[in-house]
Parts: structure tokens; C-alpha cells; sequence
């Protein structure tokens, strides 16, 4: 069982680590570039489980931008009206205030104020406490963690064989 996880887990590596080909799905190529103007996208109501609500009665909204072929990344936009709520991040997201503000408040007790133009991080499997006063609207980028299996494969090949970051240049 032990080998089968580790060769599973080479196999992903080797995948992730070789770019790869992207395969049409019936003869539809996929876009290379998907954009949109933030305020022309279509948001849709995505309410907030109620038992996370600690106060007010706060309405969030959200329009899918993009999703990766392999559906373990996603881009989306999405705002909320004034309230307080719990939420629990079931992915990794990285967020980008693009208007308003939130305070959050992490599991450990830490307090962040979130502004337009700020970057956050939140780890897939924690809760926050988010405390919108009036209004924030973020582009959410999330992505599906990997199993544990490959995580602590990936974790090992990075200790072994660092690597350079990506670049971003264009």
C-alpha cells in the first residue's frame, strides 16, 4: 500500500513538475486568456450559512470568473453587505480587496484589517471571523489542496531538490 501511495505521489509530481499539453474536450479548445470587467460580471446571490451569522444581516453575492481545466483552481469575485459571520475556507483562497473593508479575525486570536488594495492568504481547513462594517468587494483565488499523500511528497521533493519560483514575467 505504502509503495502504491509513493508511486502515486511521484506520478503527480512528475505532472505538475513537466508542462503539459492541455487536451481539448470534444474538439473545444479551452481559452488560454479569460477577462472580464469586474463590474459587468454577473453576480448571483451566495448566501451565508446562517448558523455562521453573529450578527446583522449580511448578503454576499458572487460571480465565477474562471476555473482550470483540472478544476482545482478557481477565480471569483464576490462582496458582502455589513454584518459579522464565521467562515470556514474549505480550499486555499487568496484574496484581493478591490473595494471597502474587512476585519478578520483569524483562529489564533489575530486581527487583520483588510483594505482595498490588500493581499491575504487563508489556509484551506481554518475558520475566520469576518466583521464587514459596511461593504467589501475581493477577487477570490482558490485553490484545491492537495491529499496528504502528495502534500508531504511535494513538501519532501522541494526539501531534496529546491527549485526556482515561477517566474511571472509575461
Amino acid at each position: 500500500m505504502v509503495l502504491h501511495v509513493v508511486i502515486a505521489s511521484v506520478a503527480a509530481m512528475a505532472g505538475r513538475s513537466v508542462p503539459s499539453i492541455p487536451l481539448s474536450r470534444g474538439g473545444v479548445k479551452a481559452k488560454p486568456v479569460v477577462s472580464a470587467t469586474a463590474h459587468a460580471m454577473d453576480m448571483q446571490p451566495a448566501p451565508i450559512n446562517p448558523d455562521w451569522i453573529i450578527s446583522g444581516t449580511p448578503h454576499a453575492r458572487m460571480a465565477d470568473h474562471s476555473r482550470s481545466g483540472d478544476r482545482a483552481a478557481q477565480t471569483a469575485l464576490w462582496d458582502c453587505t455589513a454584518g459579522s459571520f464565521r467562515w470556514f475556507f474549505g480550499w486555499d483562497e487568496t484574496v484581493h480587496i478591490v473595494e471597502g473593508d474587512v476585519h478578520v479575525t483569524a483562529e489564533d486570536g489575530s486581527v487583520h484589517h483588510l483594505r482595498a488594495g490588500d493581499v491575504a492568504y487563508f489556509k484551506a481547513g481554518t475558520w475566520a471571523t469576518w466583521r464587514v462594517d459596511a461593504y467589501v468587494r475581493k477577487v477570490a483565488f482558490l485553490r484545491r489542496p492537495f491529499p496528504w499523500p502528495i502534500a508531504l511528497a511535494y513538501r519532501v521533493k522541494n526539501k531534496l531538490l529546491p527549485s526556482k519560483a515561477p517566474s511571472l514575467a509575461g
